[in-house]
């Protein structure tokens, strides 16, 4: 993980399916676990859902809060 992927968790949204155009930060705990369960898709995305399902299933989300606020 690299510094910057925090900010892309903000920035980057989601370019498929029931959550298509949520950012990544937003998108719900039980979503990212069936990601983890099925496997994350390949590339840039599965990166950024895969850190955020660590981030969720770790209850670590607040660590993005400040990041928030520079947006």
């Amino acid at each position: 993980m690299k510094p910057e992927d925090l900010q892309l968790l903000l920035t980057r949204e989601m370019p498929y399916g029931k959550y298509k155009g949520r950012v990544i930060a937003d998108l719900p705990g039980h979503y990212l676990g069936w990601f983890a369960r099925e496997g994350f898709p390949r590339g840039e995305i599965g990166e950024l859902l895969a850190l955020m399902y660590e981030l969720d299933h770790n209850d670590l989300r607040s660590l993005l809060d400040p990041l928030r606020g520079r947006r």
